[in-house]
């Protein structure tokens, strides 16, 4: 214990300029006025408790005390009240609630929703194999599992959002690229969960205002007016589980998590006995040639890797709230497990409509529709719209609200923020997004992988290879100059030029799918339909190159003694 309080103070001793602004106590031992800067005092009393350290001893080594650094010293770093507020400052001990089991009941929350069932329906629509359809979805989870368990770790080591992190690798000011870059896609899958739970809403509503006027698309608006109105019910009823914040969304995860699995086997159990056993599905066999079959798996995979490469940025924003690296690691692991039983029964469902009902429903509003039943339909709408507020709340609000508060932290809260997200998920006209499956797939899902695939990739090559996962939080809230990433006026170039560089072979592609372009040399397709895997790793190395090509990469304190112990 006391070559613990020796080792610490020996610490700031030896780089006193690098710590907080401390105001140490008179060497008369009169009264104490240790002052922490930037993180609250009771972080700095939990410190020096946790060390076994006399909050009144003299924060002083060898006899000696040390004045406070001004604002004119090279190491002195104020934070800046444009870089933080509540939503944004590193979580204390005390808010790191989340266990093994939270973990791993958002990911279930996040899995078992239309999105994922429509999208193992959509593989079997394009001609794979029940097997195949299950086997690229857990394929892909699995790679995905790598840079989730990877980005989620400096969460739970620093306690700080994805926005905060990514100013580490972009500067402090050019952070802002890649977090509204994410929160885009965010209030895109914020829409379409709206509109899905929209559906399960018109689902309820009686067949003679189902047949009326109202229910006929207006071709300038791209659906009914009824079916919009049922979307904008839904869009209202999420922002009062919003209005509760984090603690609101792990209440939420954490006891509907036990209800979805139920509901699921409900699901699984229909689908068995009503089609007299699994022998249909297990019969359907792929409708591809080898060669088609590859040339659809890429994209697939690729799809499949998009669908949460959302989550794989901005993990960070739960990871801080784990009680620790285990808990965290843990609670992701069993991602490829959820999705692969879950993709199980929503092919086996889909696959069971053919011989009940002669045709094949992969749209499970549309199925639940057809069972029919009051009681059958009240829960279902239950089950729809529990498992749709779970995924969009977890997956879709928590990165576009901490992106615009990362913004302007003295304008935004977490609130607006949301706000802000439900109004440009409205913006996003999710019903053209879900026309089609290859729509779905080809130009939603993959299209948007060239812009998470090499924010990811540069996050991780500046945490992993250039800062050797050590950070130093105060840096990471100033904008002085000599902070460590303050870069070029709060820019990194290294990080815009390889964001660029790793975007731009993909546009070709996804100009030629959206119909702007009709023909395109074929490389350009094979980068489109593996845009992910080309945008991460080709961004992600120019990266590392371009950072140690020019040397201003630095490693920060090795301990940083604001930051609470990990377990």
């Amino acid at each position: 214990m006391v070559s613990t309080c020796f080792s610490l103070r020996h610490h700031l001793h030896q780089r006193p300029h690098l710590n907080p602004k401390i105001l140490l106590r008179s060497s008369d031992h009169s009264s104490t006025t240790s002052v922490v800067q930037f993180t609250s005092r009771s972080c700095f009393t939990h410190l020096v408790r946790r060390h076994g350290c006399s909050s009144s001893a003299p924060m002083a080594y060898s006899g000696q005390s040390y004045p406070s650094p001004k604002p004119s010293d090279p190491g002195y770093f104020e934070p800046d009240p444009t870089l933080t507020n509540d939503d944004l400052r590193p979580t204390t001990p005390s808010e790191r609630t989340f266990s093994g089991w939270e973990m791993a009941s958002l990911w279930i929350g996040l899995v078992v929703g239309v999105p994922t069932y429509y999208l193992a329906g959509s593989l079997v629509d394009l001609g794979m194999a029940w097997w195949q359809g299950i086997a690229t979805v857990v394929a892909a989870n699995a790679i995905l599992l790598v840079p989730l368990v990877l980005t989620g770790h400096p969460g739970a080591k620093y306690g700080v959002p994805f926005p905060v992190l990514a100013r580490s690798s972009f500067g402090v000011r050019g952070a802002h690229v890649p977090a509204l870059l994410r929160a885009l896609v965010g209030c895109g899958w914020y829409g379409i969960e709206t509109w899905i739970g929209g559906e399960a809403i018109f689902l309820l509503l009686p067949g003679s205002l189902k047949q009326s006027a109202l229910s006929q698309p207006w071709p300038w608006l791209g659906t009914s007016p009824l079916e919009f109105a049922c979307f904008i019910a839904f869009w209202l009823a999420q922002l009062t589980i919003v209005w509760k914040g984090i603690e609101g969304i792990r209440q939420l995860e954490k006891y509907s998590a036990p209800i979805l699995i139920a509901l699921t086997s409900c699901l699984f159990a229909w689908a068995y006995v009503k089609a007299g056993g699994l022998g249909h599905m297990l019969a359907l066999s792929s409708k591809l040639s080898s060669s088609q079959f590859w040339a659809l798996f890429f994209p697939s995979l690729t799809a499949n890797i998009s669908f949460w490469a959302t989550l794989a940025l901005n993990i960070p924003d739960f990871t801080r709230y784990a009680k620790s690296q285990r808990d965290q690691v843990i609670g992701q692991a069993g991602l490829p497990l959820f999705m692969g039983l879950f993709t199980f029964v929503g092919l086996a469902a889909t696959s069971s409509t053919e011989v009940i009902f002669g045709r094949v429903i992969s749209n499970p509003i549309q199925l639940l529709g057809q069972i029919g039943g009051l009681a059958t339909t009240l829960v279902a709408i239950l089950g729809i719209s529990l498992a749709t507020i779970t995924t969009n709340i977890a997956a879709n609000v928590m990165a576009p609200a901490n992106a615009l508060v990362n913004l302007s932290p003295s304008w935004f809260t977490f609130r607006r923020g949301a706000l802000i997200t439900a109004l440009m998920g409205i913006a996003f006209q999710p019903w053209r997004l879900l026309q089609s499956s290859e729509s779905f797939v080809y130009t939603w899902l993959v299209g948007y992988s060239a812009l998470l695939g090499p924010i990811g990739g540069i996050i991780l090559a500046d945490y992993y290879l250039v800062r050797s996962t050590e950070l130093s939080i105060k840096e990471l809230y100033t904008l002085s100059p000599y902070g460590a990433y303050y870069y070029s006026g709060g820019y990194n170039l290294a990080a815009m030029a390889s964001l660029v560089v790793g975007i731009l072979p993909v546009i070709p592609g996804f100009l030629q799918k959206v119909g702007a372009l009709s023909v395109i040399p074929d490389a350009f397709v094979v980068i489109y339909n593996n845009a992910w895997f080309f945008s991460f790793f080709l961004a992600g190395l120019l990266y590392w190159v371009l950072s140690s090509f020019s040397g201003k990469s630095r490693k920060s304190l090795p301990y940083d003694p604001l930051l609470p112990a990990e377990s």
